[in-house]
């Protein structure tokens, strides 16, 4: 390196870091890595010129490379050592281009000579990694072997390098805690090397990143909890140093409320998607940045994309919220009881006074006025409308051209809205009303489906507007049954709907047969329960059919007692359904 400049040195180094930047592409077609093997070489060209790696460093045996292999508790060094001398100095810099040549064989798909780089780079820096020089050099080289380690699903070696490096970013800040050296500097001159409040800003951006890797290897091991912790950090981390892309960071914030909502966190659930919502209208209004390299224009159909699944989540939110407000407010036999209502509004009063605080952080992103809980009519109306506009939303981009499975999910969440609001409903006829928007919705998705790639699929529709069929028939009974006379109008419409849900339930247990049209003599336990409920649900349906004809009315009950012997033999308990069947007769007698 004598004769060499040392600015010539940097000059090399700063071109082989601009090629890397190069997007693939912009590269040929048939050359994607073209700047990244030119890149390589002016690596490889310094790391000639800088000379050969000191033999202590170089020759450590490989059973020392492994996260914190040697060490002390943590894998963390007793104190710091500073790398002072220009034997150490030279070490640390040919460390930069191996850990510069480990990234670019990564990217290049090269992942075992990748390896060997990184692991190179640990070997060179491993006695000073604790230093204002090092440390974060070292925690980046450590952050990409466990981004490869997860790659190749080594889950555990993946971890154990991520949780090293947020070990020694936590030791660092308590012991050194000044900004430190950003590698490039390396090959900077004094003149242009950052400021402290630039390496600052590098620094957190790498452990952010740190916790980012972790929260996703965290959720590979099934470490949910663990998972949505280091989530929301980073979440919170990119927003209070600004370096987040907004798409990206909206939907992350999305994806970490459904976590909240499963554990029926509603007021954490709904603070993530208002924040969502808040962070996605930035797109387009941010220029654009190393963190933030697209502008809207340029990802028109992502952005749509994204927006309509933010839309989901918050559908999933409202529906949650209103079917757990269902299941805290139903009596025994799974009907309205009005006496919970009652006490639910008085405990919901409490919780209003306890949480003002707190919800009060939630009107930076105008949710102030939404509840997370439900105890009165007002409540589930506003959510329902509110889960309603965002299927409307969702919509718009998850349509049947091209998105058929997540079309129909939408519609489906839309159905259970109808049909959870149809549970806080006391009159009989606006709860006729609802399910017949519900068949409408649904009805139609049959219509395109193919049986045959859609089964399940079809299944699942068949069975819920046979459902709404059945309901809508038991509510028309019971309007019928309050009345003296009913008129033949009232009689055909309950056979009407009578035979619609029979249809349907029909289709249900027919994509159980197998390919001769023979039913299964035994069902699997997959299906076993809906195909006995269907069952049942005939045979009740077979009886309620309404005739003057007695000759009819001997077949039907007959048929209807068929169903009733095929579910007898599958020795599966039907009291539920029998109590269930009586609800409405309960509700007549109670008006």
């Amino acid at each position: 390196m004598a004769n060499v400049p040392w600015a010539e040195v940097c000059e090399k180094f700063q071109a082989a870091l601009t090629l890397s930047r190069v997007e693939l592409q912009k590269n040929p077609e048939k050359e994607p890595y073209k700047s990244k093997y030119s890149a390589r070489a002016l690596l490889e060209e310094v790391k000639a010129l800088l000379g050969p790696a000191p033999e202590d460093e170089d020759e450590r045996p490989e059973a020392e490379d492994g996260p914190g292999a040697g060490d002390h508790a943590l894998g963390l060094p007793a104190e710091v050592v500073e790398p002072e001398g220009p034997v150490a100095q030279r070490a640390v810099r040919l460390a930069v281009i191996e850990f510069h040549l480990g990234v670019n064989h990564i990217d290049t798909e090269e992942l075992s000579a990748g390896e060997e780089h990184l692991v190179k780079c640990l070997r060179l820096l491993r006695r000073y990694r604790l230093s204002h020089d090092c440390i974060s050099l070292y925690i980046q080289a450590q952050n990409n072997l466990g981004i490869l380690w997860s790659e190749r699903e080594e889950i555990e070696t993946a971890q154990a390098y991520l949780e090293s490096s947020e070990a020694l970013y936590t030791q660092y800040m308590k012991e050194v805690g000044c900004p430190p050296l950003d590698p490039t500097e390396r090959f900077l001159p004094e003149e242009e090397k950052l400021t402290e409040q630039e390496r600052s800003k590098r620094f957190e951006k790498v452990y952010t990143h740190n916790l980012y890797y972790l929260a996703q290897v965290y959720q590979h091991l099934e470490m949910f909890e663990k998972a949505a912790h280091y989530c929301h950090s980073t979440l919170k981390r990119q927003l209070e140093h600004n370096a987040y892309h907004p798409i990206e960071w909206a939907i992350n914030a999305a994806t970490l409320s459904q976590f909240y909502i499963n554990k029926l966190c509603f007021m954490e659930a709904r603070h993530c998607l208002s924040a969502a919502n808040v962070i996605f209208g930035q797109t387009g209004k941010i220029s654009a940045t190393e963190d933030t390299p697209e502008a809207e224009g340029e990802v028109p159909e992502l952005y749509h994309q994204r927006k309509g699944e933010i839309a989901r989540c918050w559908i999933k939110y409202c529906l949650t919220l209103m079917q757990n407000a269902q299941l805290s407010m139903q009596d025994n036999i799974g009907e309205l009881d009005l006496d919970k209502q009652s006490e639910l509004k008085a405990l919901r009063k409490k919780e209003l006074d306890e949480e003002e605080s707190i919800r009060k952080k939630a009107v930076q992103f105008g949710t102030g006025e939404l509840c997370d809980a439900i105890s009165a009519v007002e409540e589930k109306v506003k959510l329902f409308l509110l889960g309603q506009h965002y299927v409307f939303e969702a919509k718009e981009f998850f349509q049947t051209d091209g998105y058929v499975t997540d079309h129909i999910e939408v519609v489906q969440d839309h159905s259970a809205l109808f049909k959870v609001l149809a549970f806080f409903e006391t009159d009989m006829e606006r709860w006729c009303k609802m399910h017949k928007r519900r068949i409408a919705m649904l009805e139609p998705l049959t219509v395109d489906l193919n049986p045959q790639y859609y089964l399940l699929v079809n299944r699942q529709i068949q069975f819920e507007i046979a459902h709404a069929y059945y309901d809508m028939m038991d509510l028309k009974v019971a309007i019928a049954d309050r009345l003296r006379d009913p008129d033949s109008h009232i009689v055909k419409k309950i056979n009407n709907l009578n035979k619609s849900a029979l249809k349907y339930y029909q289709l249900f247990l027919d994509s159980l047969r197998d390919p001769n049209k023979v039913f299964p003599e035994h069902i699997g336990e997959d299906v076993l329960r809906p195909a006995m409920l269907a069952k049942f649900r005939v045979a009740r349906l077979y009886g309620k059919i309404i005739t003057a004809d007695p000759k009819k009315e001997l077949k039907n009950w007959a048929t209807s007692l068929e169903h009733y012997k095929f579910i007898a033999a599958q020795e599966i308990e039907v009291e539920l359904e029998l109590s269930k069947e009586m609800r409405f007769r309960t509700k007549v007698a109670l008006t």
